[in-house]
C-alpha cells in the first residue's frame, strides 16, 4: 500500500484548501430577489336574492334558467326555496330582491301593501289530486270540490285506505288546496284540519310530501311540475286532473323597500325581463319535454290561462318602474 509522509501531506492538504477557496469563489452566485407584482382581485359580482317556492325549485326549472341569466349580465344568482307564505315573509324583511311565486291573492296583497313591483306572470301549469291506483275514496274524474267532499266523508267515517297528506305550510298550493275545501262548503280550520287521523299536515314542500304520501298510499294536492319530476319514485297516479279551481299560475315581482338600492331594483327587473323575454318564454316551453314526454310549464308566450280578475298578471310590458 501506498503511504504519504507528513510534509507531503501537508503539501497536499494546502492545495485542496486553496483549490476548495478558489472553487467556491468560481461557483457562488449572489442571491436574486424575485419581486412578484401584486395580484388584484376580480371584482366580486353583484348577487340578486331570489325567494320562491319550492316547485319552482324541486323541478329544476330556475337551475335550467340560472346560468343563462348569469352570462347574460354577469351577476350572481342566490335562491332561497320555500313555500310561499315564507318566502313572503322572506321577502318583507328585505331580505330577498326578487319574490317569485304562485299565489295571486298573496301576490296582490303584498304589491298593494308596497312590497312588490312589477308583478309579472310568466308560466302556468295545473294542480293535481293524485293517489293510489286503487282509488279507495273513489274519487276519480270527479269536480275536485266533489272529491273533497267524497273524501271528507269517507276519511271521516275510517274508510279503510282513504288518508289525505297536505302541504300545511302556507305555501302557494296550500292555499289553493284549502281554497278547493272552502268551495266544498268547508271550514278548513274547524272542519278539515280536525277532523280526524285521515288527514295530515306535512308541513313540508312539495318533493317530501308526495314522497310521504306515496309511503302511507294517500292522496295528496301537487302541481303538475313537481308531480312528474318526482314521479318515477312514486306510487301515485293522477286522480283529478281538470277543474278551474286546479289552475296554477306563477308570477314574478322586484321587492321594494325604502332601504333598496335602486341598482338591486334595476337589476330585479333585468330578472323580470329576462322571464317574459321571447327566448326565456321558448326554453320555459321546452323544458322537461326531453325527460318526460312532456313541459312542466306552460309559457304566457303559447297560452294566457282564463282566471278570475288579477290572478294572471301583465306578461309581455317590460318591467321599469322603480317603485311603487
Amino acid at each position: 500500500m501506498k503511504r504519504f509522509s507528513a510534509s507531503s501531506l501537508g503539501v497536499l492538504l494546502v492545495i485542496l484548501l486553496v483549490g476548495g477557496v478558489i472553487i467556491a469563489g468560481c461557483t457562488t452566485t449572489t442571491p436574486t430577489t424575485t419581486t412578484t407584482p401584486p395580484t388584484t382581485a376580480a371584482a366580486e359580482k353583484p348577487k340578486l336574492l331570489i325567494a320562491t317556492t319550492t316547485s319552482l325549485y324541486d323541478t329544476k326549472l330556475l337551475d335550467y334558467l340560472e346560468p343563462k341569466f348569469e352570462s347574460q349580465y354577469n351577476v350572481d344568482i342566490q335562491i332561497t326555496s320555500q313555500g310561499t307564505g315564507k318566502a313572503i315573509e322572506i321577502a318583507k324583511k328585505g331580505d330577498a330582491d326578487v319574490l317569485l311565486v304562485h299565489s295571486p291573492s298573496q301576490e296582490l296583497a303584498f304589491v298593494k301593501d308596497g312590497f312588490g313591483i312589477n308583478r309579472r306572470s310568466f308560466a302556468s301549469n295545473y294542480f293535481l289530486v293524485v293517489g293510489p291506483s286503487a282509488d279507495p275514496a273513489g274519487i276519480k274524474n270527479m269536480t275536485p270540490e266533489k272529491a273533497y267532499t267524497a273524501l271528507h266523508q269517507k276519511g271521516t267515517n275510517n274508510t279503510a285506505g282513504v288518508y289525505f297528506v297536505s302541504r300545511g305550510d302556507a305555501s302557494g298550493t296550500h292555499t289553493a288546496e284549502k281554497a278547493i275545501w272552502s268551495k266544498a262548503g268547508y271550514n278548513y280550520t274547524t272542519s278539515v284540519v280536525k277532523s280526524g287521523a285521515w288527514y295530515i299536515e306535512a308541513g313540508k314542500g312539495m318533493g317530501e310530501t308526495l314522497q310521504m304520501a306515496s309511503e302511507k298510499g294517500a292522496y295528496t294536492f301537487t302541481d303538475e311540475g313537481t308531480y312528474l319530476s318526482y314521479k318515477s319514485n312514486l306510487t301515485l297516479v293522477p286522480i283529478i286532473s281538470e277543474g278551474s279551481s286546479l289552475l296554477n299560475i306563477y308570477s314574478v315581482m322586484t321587492v321594494y323597500n325604502d332601504k333598496q338600492p335602486v341598482e338591486k331594483i334595476q337589476m330585479a327587473n333585468n330578472f323580470i325581463n329576462f322571464l317574459i323575454s321571447s327566448q326565456t318564454q321558448a326554453d320555459i316551453g321546452n323544458f322537461g319535454v326531453d325527460k318526460y314526454g312532456k313541459a312542466l310549464f306552460t309559457p304566457m308566450s303559447i297560452k294566457v290561462p282564463t282566471a278570475p280578475a288579477g290572478n294572471v298578471g301583465d306578461y309581455s310590458t317590460p318591467a321599469t318602474a322603480l317603485k311603487p
